[in-house]
């Protein structure tokens, strides 16, 4: 039998030319990053229009605690949907219902006539919405590829995620200045100026629109497969919760997705919160940096993401040893990366360890995801995706939260040296008293 510490055979063949050969893939992967594309200008569009209605920061926040709070509290919920239906039908529905929402969002800017609790109402919907959708997506990619190719096809649509990622906003805050922002003298001058925000909204309704026609086009394996046999009755539907319940006792129960999963809670809790906050606090309060700067560290960080996911899928068999251990291996770098950040005092320093970060965090993103893919039953993976997703998306804030309260008497080279010393010790934590330095992404029936 072979030991836990096998890789997987490679294929035969490239899979990334055979993706790019399958016209189910090339319609799921343009289709979603056009919808990401899209997604980018209303991410830079809406908190403009809240801020030139309003001038209220206060206000901003509750925009955006109205659409992140919704998503991380049903966003279980939806995993647990996209196992008893499908991802494509979840998928296709929550398309429909934001490109109304944001049709409507765009008819009322560009008419004049949004109110506050309007911005309130949509910004609400969008993110249910959003806690539906974000499960279905990231389910779906193993119904429509082998097994065999779902590290590269993950490499391949993380890739232009993050690439879309990189461009939306510049292509956003571009369609804003040339169109108008919202800015006037007077109310009725802002209404009449808001023309660039009306159109980002349009745009990304339009996204939605075509990118459903093109998961319309897209086949299933199961679909695709040739059944000769009469079809198996369909299994009693469970109650929601219970069905949300079942996913958690089974990951609970397998040693290896535990481990990973309490191991990225504490990463969440104790680093993301750090990292969302000291960043934008650094560039804005080291004379040397400034918005400028602050736009250029997370450009190096998003070209490094995008170069590490292209990496990991021209290099499928590259690791430390297993792949818990080249996880731990590339965190501990990540850590000591971040704890001179604090100290810099040129631009081009921030970007160069913005940039080697992103290229680690990229390389590991896609065999994560590739991972919990494979090892999930596949009635479970809406469920899986759904619960990794609630813990960068749910816990990350907490801990924002309270990272504010903490910079009121810590300075900021203390918080990047506690940053990522705790990642450091997280990291030699895991190492020293849980299996994951052992976890492989060996097939289970290698195992």
């Amino acid at each position: 039998m072979p030991s836990i510490h096998d890789n997987p055979a490679p294929p035969k063949a490239d899979p990334r030319a055979a993706l790019l050969r399958d016209p189910n893939f090339r319609w799921l992967t343009s289709g979603s990053a056009l919808t990401m594309l899209g997604d980018q200008f209303t991410l830079i569009a809406l908190p403009w229009l809240v801020l030139q209605m309003t001038g209220d920061t206060l206000v901003l926040g509750t925009v955006l605690a109205l659409m992140s709070v919704p998503r991380a509290l049903f966003i279980l919920i939806g995993g647990a949907l996209v196992d008893r239906y499908s991802p494509k039908e979840v998928l296709m529905l929550t398309k429909y219902i934001n490109l109304v929402l944001l049709a409507l969002l765009s008819g009322l800017v560009l008419t004049g006539t949004l109110t506050l609790w309007m911005v309130y109402a949509l910004s609400l919907a969008i993110g249910l919405a959003t806690a539906f959708s974000i499960p279905a997506g990231t389910s779906l990619m193993p119904h429509v590829v082998p097994r065999a190719q779902l590290q590269a096809a993950n490499g391949i649509a993380l890739g232009l995620r993050q690439l879309a990622m990189f461009l939306g906003p510049l292509l956003a805050g571009l369609l804003i200045v040339l169109f108008g922002d919202g800015s006037g003298g007077s109310t009725a001058d802002a209404k009449a100026n808001a023309t660039g925000i009306g159109l980002a909204f349009a745009l990304n309704a339009l996204s939605f629109g075509i990118s459903a026609w093109t998961l319309a086009k897209v086949q299933t394996l199961a679909a695709a497969a040739p059944s000769h046999h009469a079809p198996a009755p369909a299994p009693v539907p469970q109650a929601v919760l219970a069905s949300v319940a079942q996913g958690l006792v089974h990951f609970w129960r397998d040693r290896e997705l535990r481990t990973c999963f309490l191991y990225w809670s504490a990463i969440a809790l104790f680093i993301m919160g750090p990292i969302h906050i000291a960043i934008p606090v650094l560039a804005s309060s080291t004379p040397a940096l400034g918005a400028a700067a602050f736009g250029t560290m997370l450009g190096a960080h998003g070209a490094g993401t995008l170069a590490g996911m292209v990496a990991s899928g021209m290099f499928p068999r590259l690791r430390v040893g297993s792949l818990g251990l080249t996880i731990l291996v590339f965190d501990a770098v990540i850590g000591l990366l971040f704890i001179p950040m604090g100290m810099i005092n040129a631009v081009w320093q921030g970007a160069a360890l913005m940039l080697a970060i992103g290229l680690l965090g990229g390389f590991m993103q896609v065999r994560v995801f590739t991972w919990i893919q494979q090892r999930v039953p596949p009635a479970l993976i809406g469920r899986a995706m759904s619960l990794f997703m609630f813990i960068f998306m749910g816990l990350a804030p907490i801990s924002a939260a309270v990272t504010g309260w903490l910079m009121k008497s810590i300075t900021l080279t203390q918080l990047f040296a506690a940053s990522g010393g705790t990642l450091v010790v997280l990291v030699a934590l895991a190492f020293v008293l849980t299996p994951l330095r052992q976890v492989t992404d060996a097939p289970a029936a290698a195992r």
